[in-house]
């Protein structure tokens, strides 16, 4: 009879991987692994299983070699370092490490890559996706933004309109249509994002943009000129 435990990890692995959750076979690179701890941080935090396939199989590890490259992925391989909690789980024989990435508050985070590139990953369904620009924007601005008054002005209304017609648009489509230099986009579409009337849809490799269905959600006030 399994213990309460080994029920908890087969109903986690039922799942599948997920925003949330991800599986890992083994762990080779220290630095590929940073990428997940990256994603899971600047998301909604998550659970990586080492030790289980893709097809959900029970492979298992050796939990204190993983867990040390898991360690080394966090503190050497992400910045600002990333806290990180572990868990074993003995199951047919074999160990499954749990590692358990809470979201954290003052994004971004980010990975070392093999060019000892700082890159910024967000999780989207069971991927870890390169984050864009403007959302590197709107984690480094979204707290300072609240509170803040809102210029409508004529560059917001063209841009708006611009998405009304053209719904899940990507930045270059947008700069290429609208006439707007790439600086100024970026920063009406993170101010737009952060005052809740833009929101961000991966789709297709791509970071696209569109009006949100019920905007102004935010605490932020609205000027019109």
């Amino acid at each position: 009879m399994e213990s309460s435990d080994q029920k908890q990890l087969r109903t986690l692995i039922a799942q599948g991987e997920h925003e949330r959750l991800d599986f890992k076979f083994e762990i080779s690179d220290a630095r590929k692994i940073a990428r997940t701890l990256s994603a899971f941080s600047n998301t909604a935090g998550g659970r990586l299983l080492i030790g289980v396939k893709d097809n959900r199989r029970i492979s298992g590890v050796k939990s204190d070699e993983e867990y040390y490259m898991v360690e080394s992925a966090a503190s050497l391989n992400c910045k600002p370092e990333v806290q990180f909690k572990s868990r074993n789980y003995s199951i047919e024989g074999k160990s499954v490490l749990e590692i358990y990435i809470p979201q954290v508050d003052n994004k971004p985070v980010y990975a070392r890559d093999e060019e000892n590139r700082w890159l910024a990953y967000m999780r989207v369904a069971d991927q870890n996706i390169l984050a864009g620009i403007v959302q590197l924007q709107v984690w480094k601005e979204e707290k300072t933004a609240r509170g803040k008054l809102l210029e409508f002005t004529r560059r917001e209304e063209i841009l708006l309109g611009y998405l009304e017609r053209t719904p899940n648009s990507a930045l270059s489509k947008i700069q290429r249509d609208t006439g707007f230099n790439r600086k100024e986009l970026i920063t009406l579409l993170t101010k737009l994002v952060l005052f809740d009337v833009v929101e961000m849809q991966f789709s297709e490799g791509k970071n696209l943009f569109r009006l949100k269905e019920n905007p102004g959600g935010s605490d932020l006030d609205i000027l019109h000129e």
